[in-house]
């Protein structure tokens, strides 16, 4: 399969379009249907330098679309996390634009190790200026609506609606805020960082994250993901996430947003509980929420026609 490598593609991309390549001569049709759908993906990859970072993207839909949405992964995940998301959007005339975080998926590494949310906010609003954005969307998973906030607060008017994925306001204390980081940082870095084999990483994601049996296509993007980003982007994130001043600080970020916000939580979601991201969205000036039965922490792969339908549903009414 021919296809020009994109101009400033990093080492990370340039890698991983060589293994699917390889695939290609699998000897399975599973393997090669992967590869070639993986492949078509790459070809809407585009890359940008970002303060000084070179950043991966991938572009969608109509260039001139009136609805645009920009979609922001979420922690040690990337981009592809979204891919069934940007085939729905896409089928219905809207433009859609996954990025991967410095440090993450096929985005270049920080030589400074700077990681924290104020950094992925400022790269987010550079992206949306060097790609000339108007009004425009957002869908955040996870550890993304942390930088769409952040991001928010300095462009009032600007962004027509947002939708939040397994975010709430999460209980904390000193205690959590000592402990949980290098618990986290162990599990991730030190264990799951380190198999070969997706296999061990599915059976700790369904027994603890997710509701759903999900397609191995979709456990080999998530498994994938983890050797995709950067250890210290790991180790920085948990910290900040789980510091006090963080959480402390989460309610004022979504009362100071003046846009519509959809907080989604999965009804079996252990770490981030429909209860709490109802808490949170009681919070908002013009916030809505929805539980959603029978699913964990992972609805964008657990689920991907009800994620779809949330967000178009959002961005069509806004």
């Amino acid at each position: 399969m021919e296809q020009q490598i994109p101009p400033l593609a990093t080492a990370k991309f340039i890698t991983y379009r060589q293994q699917l390549l390889q695939q290609l001569k699998a000897t399975t049709t599973a393997e090669v249907r992967r590869a070639k759908y993986e492949l078509e993906l790459m070809e809407k990859s585009r890359f940008i330098e970002l303060n000084g970072i070179v950043h991966h993207y991938h572009d969608s839909g109509p260039i001139d679309a009136e609805k645009v949405v920009l979609l922001i992964h979420g922690w040690d995940c990337w981009w592809m996390w979204w891919h069934h998301v940007i085939k729905a959007l896409n089928s219905r005339g809207i433009r859609t634009i996954a990025y991967d975080m410095r440090g993450h998926g096929w985005s270049d590494n920080d030589p400074r190790n700077h990681y924290h949310i104020d950094f992925f906010a400022h790269d987010l609003a550079e992206l949306v200026k060097q790609l000339g954005l108007g009004r425009f969307h957002i869908a955040a998973f996870s550890f993304g609506p942390f930088v769409a906030l952040d991001y928010a607060r300095s462009v009032p008017g600007r962004i027509a609606s947002m939708t939040f994925f397994n975010f709430g306001y999460l209980p904390n204390n000193a205690f959590i805020s000592a402990v949980a980081p290098a618990s986290i940082n162990f599990m991730f870095n030190n264990l799951l960082r380190g198999l070969t084999w997706w296999l061990p990483a599915y059976i700790f994601a369904r027994l603890v994250l997710s509701k759903n049996t999900v397609m191995l296509h979709d456990i080999l993007i998530g498994f994938r993901s983890l050797g995709q980003c950067a250890p210290q982007a790991i180790e920085q994130t948990t910290e900040q996430i789980t510091s006090l001043r963080t959480t402390e600080s989460v309610p004022d970020m979504v009362r100071a947003t003046d846009m519509p916000i959809l907080f989604v939580a999965g009804e079996g979601d252990a770490i981030m509980t429909c209860e709490n991201t109802r808490k949170l969205q009681q919070m908002t000036n013009k916030g809505s929420y929805v539980c959603v039965p029978d699913c964990g922490h992972l609805i964008t792969i657990e689920l991907p026609d009800t994620t779809s339908e949330l967000v178009l549903g959002q961005v069509l009414a806004n």
